[in-house]
């Protein structure tokens, strides 16, 4: 067996990592706080034979490597669903992404005309550098779209004003989309040739998604991984990690089911844990400068309500973002939209509420009885149900979803890892909050499986921030992709060092 190495949690970075290390013949053990379900943020949870996600999950990716890997692992079991959402604005529904004449008409002539005024205001003024998501966005789309489309939804999601949120996350989550790209789609959508690279990932038609959910794929991964060799612990918490510079080796300690303290050693960790939490238990502990800015990074939770009703066939969207401040609920999620098998009962609907807040407030403390009378009086007055639809429900909390890309949140970043690549050389941070990067699972995926190849070359072939939200990979020259072990898809540098990072179009 190749050098030991052990990975803290298993969502779609930490899994991706198990596997392909599993296939390379290398001793790994992951390690999950959870005690039932693997998959992290894109799991499926289950409830009365019901499946919902934890957040909304479409399987999409730019990288091809990150494609064929979906492929390989649940080869059999993928849909392609159609992609359908909308925005629930004042007391209309709106497509998104926005169809021009549509909006025209619930918008009104006048309105209508003032947003475009304004986005050609925006374009012959833009704001240089723009510093936080109001001047970003506004840039793209103009202030009176800005206002409509996009404030109150992204201040319910972050619990703060759009002044206070850095340009960074809107450069990631809505990278490639304007008013004009969004009118040119409605007039000529855009199809999908094969080339990855030209395609706005914001407005794609389709995308491909496991029958039974999200969770169904890393449940898969989790399988084939252990069947070859690799372990995976449930219900164990990390609790510290050793280094020993003279050694290189580390000891990595946690807590089992049982709560009894255990510790395992191992050459390389791989951690996707928060980067707060990660840095709080390191020995030897970080300096100071490091400990403080690994404090300050904030995070976002998010609990979703998940509702059973009789099926009226109100709407049949992927989901709905609810932009009207009159309500708490930020995003609606029709269940049976994701995959006709997520519903076990044909006259039944299953809708998930997420609801977005910071761990101890008072919507996370809220009983599960209350937030359950909560979603239908909203989901009443949205006019997605009516009164005597609700058959039952349940709630799941889901803590630290996002990492929060407040003003400082670079900085702080930064910090850490200046210190942590140079002290603590095999230790590898990958996925969303391992990063502290607002990305989706294909980003998760790729950063695990360039760390992958680092650890199997013995070296720093990859710099794994160089990974981008589209889950593709910068670097200097032109990469290829190459089979490997008749299945196991393989990055192949062209140039070792760290690579730089290629302009945005």
């Amino acid at each position: 067996m190749k050098p030991k190495v052990v990975i803290i949690g298993a969502g779609p970075a930490g899994l991706t990592a198990g596997y392909l290390l599993s296939k390379n013949d290398v001793d790994v053990v992951i390690l999950e706080a959870d005690p039932v379900y693997v998959g992290g943020i894109s799991r499926t949870a289950t409830y009365k034979g019901f499946h919902f996600d934890i957040g909304g999950h479409r399987f999409f990716s730019k990288s091809k490597p990150v494609e064929d890997l979906w492929t390989e692992i649940l080869p059999n079991d993928m849909l392609t669903r159609p992609r359908s959402s909308r925005i629930f604005y004042g007391g209309k529904f709106f497509s998104y992404p926005l169809k021009p004449i549509e909006a025209l008409l619930k918008l009104g002539v006048f309105k209508s005309i003032l947003c475009v005024l304004s986005w050609l205001k925006a374009r012959l003024f833009p704001v240089r550098n723009p510093r936080n998501f109001e001047e970003w966005v506004s840039n793209q789309f103009g202030k009176r779209l800005f206002n409509t489309f996009f404030k109150s939804y992204t201040e319910k999601v972050w619990g703060m004003s759009c002044k206070e949120i850095s340009a960074d996350w809107a450069a990631q989550r809505i990278k490639g989309l304007s008013l004009g790209s969004a009118i040119k789609n409605a007039l000529i959508p855009q199809r999908y040739n094969g080339d990855r690279s030209k395609v706005i990932k914001t407005l794609i038609n389709s995308f491909r998604y496991p029958r039974r959910g999200p969770g169904m794929m890393w449940e898969a991964c989790a399988e084939k991984m252990t069947a070859l060799g690799g372990k995976l612990e449930m219900g164990c918490r990390v609790t510290r990690c050793c280094y020993d510079g003279l050694s290189g080796q580390w000891n990595v300690e946690y807590k089992n089911g049982d709560g009894d303290l255990q510790i395992t050693e191992a050459e390389h960790v791989i951690s996707s844990a928060p980067m707060r939490e990660l840095v709080r238990g390191l020995s030897p502990a970080v300096s100071e400068r490091t400990k403080r800015a690994a404090e300050s990074l904030k995070y976002r939770d998010f609990l979703t309500v998940m509702l059973i009703l009789k099926d009226r066939q109100m709407f049949d969207d992927n989901w709905i973002y609810i932009h009207d401040p009159s309500v708490k609920v930020g995003r609606v999620q029709n269940f049976r939209s994701w995959s006709p098998e997520m519903v076990p009962e044909a006259d039944k609907v299953c809708y998930g509420l997420e609801y977005f807040c910071f761990e101890h407030d008072g919507l996370w403390d809220s009983g599960d009885n209350d937030l359950i009378e909560l979603a239908k009086l909203e989901l009443i007055q949205i006019g997605l149900a009516k009164e005597g639809d609700f058959v039952d429900g349940c709630v799941v909390r889901q803590k630290k979803a996002y990492p929060v890309y407040d003003d400082d949140y670079a900085r702080h970043v930064a910090t850490i890892r200046q210190e942590l690549d140079t002290r603590y050389p095999n230790l590898h941070l990958v996925g969303r909050n391992g990063m502290h990067k607002y990305n989706n699972q294909d980003h998760a995926m790729m950063t695990a499986m360039l760390c992958v190849e680092n650890i199997l070359a013995d070296a720093k072939l990859y710099d794994l921030w160089q990974v981008n939200s589209d889950g593709e990979y910068h670097e200097a020259g032109p990469a290829t992709v190459e089979e490997t072990n008749g299945s196991a898809l393989r990055l192949v540098p062209t140039r070792v060092g760290t690579p730089e990072l290629a302009p945005e179009a």
